[in-house]
């Protein structure tokens, strides 16, 4: 017998193998029937967080929050961890950086993030010489368990997050900052982001009085690679510098929004596109009167946009959006207050150009009532992003914060990092009643968790009166989850007292992500015969 006759019954033998093994595992089609099953719902195995760097003022004083929520089919393994990021020696020139060049000392390679010293940092959060951490600015706890972590002063680096097992379904950091004096006073707080390859930020700025920074931070084992785009009230700004941003690996990047362009503009719309890799994107905007705070991502751009949460004692409300396309948008402005929506009288409608950025002022429209703004289109739907400006206090003592356009709750929402008194959750449901399940973790220093269970009215934006843990000590954890399919929206507000300056710092709460769709699989005999 040759050796071709022997390979072809060898073949026809596996072959019949595999077909006899796929006919005896294959799904009984009279069981399954002819529908397809849903998707299982899954706990995710892995997260990656980054943190932008707190501040640059000596006076500024930072708290980390760690939580992760306990969450049902979960193995009991797996871990979390922070580690600090180095200042990128790649990207643009430093001198747009003028009070970051101290934290430019820890910036000799990125080995130390594969060494034994991961995740650590000296007493004050800082990189060590060479950028070897030496102590962990943050121990995540355990999941169902806050965990705090403090740091102070301008040379705190920016922070690359990572858990998995147990620790990764819905974790989420709050990285939040007093400043006592200067440009940017008061309170700024940001939840640390997932790393993506796109952000739209509008509410930034180029006016003389403004100081806002984009910051770029690298997870990844190699460099990325960015362009960072401004939109003005007339369409593109012209830039320098802007295009091919290159971000070291594991290493973060500063970018001064007013050395990218000549053109002094009140709202400016930031674009981030990321040609290669993948990295985290907030800005940060400071006011030389108005304090400041930090500007997270707005949603993706859609025909609708809800931006929850606006406090209910906001003395002035500046509306921001942007139409990324060529065609003009038309949005019928409206405010979800706790008596149901209403339109703002004299601002019924926004009209935003194509590729160009506009603007509104809305004054003092909650008057004393929680709001959210919903933004509808009038006619045809054309994708836009927005975010508000909101400003707290009178004269001297005036404190800003943003609020963007915001996805909604999901499954479930994580907030952490909220206190006894200077909390506040505002949810709305803008489309019809809902139904949410608010659970206060443990503290971080001890308390018993508690739920409270409410009923959102269509069309309503409610302040939810916090289900407070027995026997807080320190901070704790707020998981919102929908009892209903109605979409709810959701920010939480922290607010503290500066010299008699209403500080304050607002954060929506989008869809954890701490579960992950799996569609059905089934042995599909046909694969052989192609």
């Amino acid at each position: 017998m040759n050796r071709t006759t022997l390979s072809l019954i060898a073949a026809a033998t596996a072959l019949a193998a595999v077909t006899g093994f796929a006919a005896l595992s294959a799904p009984d089609p009279a069981a399954t029937g002819d529908t397809a099953e849903a998707a299982a719902h899954l706990p995710v195995e892995r997260t990656s967080l980054l943190c932008p760097p707190p501040s640059t003022s000596d006076l500024a004083e930072t708290t980390y929050t760690s939580f992760t929520p306990v969450t049902k089919g979960t193995e009991n393994k797996g871990g979390a961890e922070l580690r600090a990021a180095e200042r990128s020696e790649t990207g643009p020139d430093d001198e747009q950086d003028a009070g970051d060049a101290e934290g430019d000392e820890s910036t000799e390679g990125t080995e130390s993030d594969k060494d034994g010293e991961d995740g650590k940092s000296d007493e004050g959060g800082k990189g060590g010489k060479g950028g070897k951490p030496e102590d962990p600015v943050l121990a995540p706890g355990e999941p169902g368990k806050p965990a705090t972590g403090d740091t102070s002063g301008g040379e705190a680096p920016a922070l690359v997050g990572t858990a998995d097992g147990r620790f990764a379904p819905g974790w989420t950091v709050q990285q939040t900052t007093e400043v006592a004096a200067g440009t940017g006073r008061g309170l700024q707080g940001v939840t640390c982001t997932a790393p993506d390859t796109e952000f739209w930020f509008p509410g930034a700025s180029t006016d003389a009085d403004r100081t806002d920074y984009v910051h770029l931070t690298n997870p990844g084992d190699s460099a990325a690679v960015v362009d960072v785009e401004l939109y003005g009230e007339d369409g593109a700004l012209e830039t320098t510098v802007g295009e091919g941003i290159t971000v070291g690996p594991h290493a973060t990047e500063p970018i001064l929004l007013s050395t990218l362009t000549e053109e002094e503009q009140t709202d400016v719309t930031v674009h981030v596109v990321v040609r290669s890799g993948r990295v985290g994107a907030a800005v940060q905007a400071l006011d030389a009167e108005l304090g400041g705070d930090w500007l997270a991502a707005s949603t993706d751009p859609a025909g609708s946009l809800v931006l929850p949460g606006i406090p209910k004692d906001a003395t002035a409300v500046r509306l921001v959006a942007f139409a990324p396309g060529d065609a003009d948008a038309d949005l019928k402005v409206r405010l979800a207050s706790p008596s149901g929506l209403i339109t703002p009288a004299g601002q019924e409608t926004l009209r935003v150009k194509g590729g160009m950025t506009a603007a509104v002022d809305l004054g003092d429209l909650t008057r004393g009532e929680a709001g959210s703004l919903v933004l509808t289109p009038t006619n045809g739907a054309v994708p836009v992003v927005a975010a508000v400006r909101v400003l707290r206090g009178e004269g001297d003592a005036r404190e800003s914060a943003f609020i963007p356009a915001a996805r909604p709750v999901g499954t479930r929402a994580t907030s952490a990092g909220n206190t006894a008194e200077g909390t506040t959750l505002s949810v709305t449901a803008p489309e019809g009643t809902a139904r949410i399940k608010v659970t206060a973790s443990a503290g971080t220093e001890g308390g018993t968790p508690a739920s409270k269970t409410y009923t959102i009215k269509s069309g309503t934006t409610q302040n939810i009166d916090l289900p407070v843990p027995d026997g807080l000590k320190g901070t704790y954890a707020l998981t919102i989850e929908p009892q209903s399919d109605t979409p709810v929206y959701a920010s939480r507000t922290l607010t503290a007292t500066q010299d008699d300056v209403p500080a304050f710092t607002v954060q929506t709460l989008p869809d954890d992500r701490g579960t992950v769709a799996v569609p059905k699989a089934e042995e599909d005999l046909s694969v052989l015969q192609r």
